[in-house]
């Protein structure tokens, strides 16, 4: 069966980027690449969301950058989760449990 790109819900991404990188420290090319893996290809973020969402991730102190040499020789930014970002991941995994139940039940009812 092919598979279906999906749209994500808007403020997921942020949760999406600080479960990747918690994972290891990674650049903006490889947390689009591991997500798009881990997700078995459905979900694609585009760089014009990616690499917003990092910085401002950055700027709120939940991830930390540095420049790095990468496999290819190239200097990358390697963003790294925080312990504020650790805390922001918990908060938001914890709200997204809320919502995907509330949402199964939403969906339940109308069976």
């Amino acid at each position: 069966m092919p598979s279906r790109k999906t749209d994500l819900l808007q403020g997921t991404l942020d949760l999406l980027i600080l479960q990747i990188v918690a994972l290891g420290p990674l650049h903006g090319y490889a947390v689009a690449q591991r997500l798009k893996q881990v997700s078995r290809d459905a979900l694609h973020v585009q760089q014009g969301s990616l690499y917003p969402a990092l910085h401002r991730l950055e700027e709120r102190g939940w991830l930390k950058a540095e420049w790095r040499g990468t496999d290819t020789g190239r200097e990358a930014k390697f963003y790294q989760l925080t312990s504020a970002g650790r805390k922001q991941l918990e908060r938001e995994r914890s709200d997204w449990q809320r919502l995907a139940n509330a949402v199964a039940l939403v969906l339940k009812t109308a069976e």
